[in-house]
């Protein structure tokens, strides 16, 4: 009896107690509709209207990871425009916040996914602590499709620079839960 108990402590203790579940964010934007869809692992969800690339500007279609978060971004491409909450994905390509709220539910980007200034701050501090798979498919009005990832040429990522106090990539890709 008594080796039993000690057999049943040792398992116990080697297998230890349960670790938390890892759940990623799941991203789906609809370029047709002009929507994103949030799924949590902890069951939250959102839906919010966007605005991506306009004509001539397409955004990427596929299935994505973010390669960085920062905080805030501006745009040496165009005009130094903020970019807060920024999530990029796919080269220069980012998920983040506008001020031009008037163009939510309509392409009007050069190819980035535009959401509202609190949306994005939610799904930036959602990605931040679990991860995100990020998933952007269909067609825009009038039936044109955008380019597929794997066509586009990737752009050198020195289009934008970051604010002077966010972290670096390297810092990032080190430790992408710690925001500072």
């Amino acid at each position: 009896m008594r080796f039993v108990s000690m057999l049943a402590i040792t398992l116990g203790a080697l297998m230890g107690p349960p670790g938390p579940a890892y759940a990623l964010v799941r991203i789906d934007v609809d370029l047709g509709s002009q929507t994103m869809r949030v799924a949590t692992g902890g069951g939250e969800g959102y839906q919010w209207p966007i605005s991506s690339g306009r004509a001539g500007h397409l955004t990427p279609r596929g299935a994505f990871r973010p390669i960085a978060l920062y905080p805030m971004v501006h745009s040496a491409k165009y005009g130094n425009a903020p970019m807060p909450h920024s999530i990029f994905f796919y080269g220069q390509y980012a998920i983040h916040g506008t001020t031009a709220v008037g163009d939510l539910g309509r392409p009007a980007s050069h190819g980035c996914i535009r959401l509202a200034p609190a949306n994005a701050a939610t799904l930036y501090a959602l990605v931040s602590r679990e991860g995100a798979a990020i998933q952007i498919g269909g067609q825009l009005a009038g039936g044109a499709v955008s380019a597929g990832h794997a066509r586009r040429r990737a752009s050198p990522m020195l289009a934008y620079a970051p604010d002077q106090r966010a972290r670096t990539l390297k810092q990032w890709a080190a430790d992408p839960l710690n925001n500072r």
